[in-house]
C-alpha cells in the first residue's frame, strides 16, 4: 500500500465522505492537516472520515484527527470516523479519543446518524 496521503471525497446527502488513503504520520500531518481544513471550510452540513484505507497512525496523525473535530466544531460542521481499521480505533480507546470523535462502524451508520 502506498504510504503517500490521499483524500478523496464524494457528496452523499447531506454528508461529505472524505476517504483517506495512507499513513497519517508527522510527514503528512501538514498536507492532511490542510486538506480536512478544506473540507470543513466547504461548510458541508457533515464530514465523514472514511479510514479503511489508513495504513498506520502515530500522535501526530491522531492529533491532526482531534484538531480537525475542533475547527469542525467552530465551523457547526459534524465531524464522524467511519471504516477505522482495529489498530486506530485501539489508539483511540487508548487515548480516551473515542470519548471525543464519533465513530461508526460504516459509512451508511455515520449517514444515517447524521442525517436524522
Amino acid at each position: 500500500m502506498d504510504d503517500h496521503p490521499s483524500v478523496e471525497t464524494t457528496s452523499s446527502g447531506p454528508c461529505l465522505v472524505a476517504k483517506v488513503h495512507g499513513a497519517m504520520d508527522y510527514v503528512s500531518q501538514p498536507e492532511l492537516r490542510e486538506r480536512l481544513n478544506q473540507l470543513i471550510a466547504r461548510a458541508e452540513p457533515a464530514v465523514v472520515l472514511e479510514l479503511t484505507n489508513v495504513s498506520s497512525c502515530d500522535s501526530a496523525g491522531l492529533n491532526v484527527l482531534l484538531e480537525a473535530h475542533r475547527e469542525a466544531q467552530r465551523a457547526a460542521v459534524a465531524l464522524v470516523l467511519a471504516c477505522v481499521p482495529v489498530t486506530l480505533r485501539r489508539v483511540l480507546d487508548m487515548t480516551g479519543a473515542d470519548q471525543v470523535l464519533r465513530v461508526f462502524d460504516t459509512v451508511p451508520d455515520a449517514e444515517a446518524a447524521l442525517s436524522g
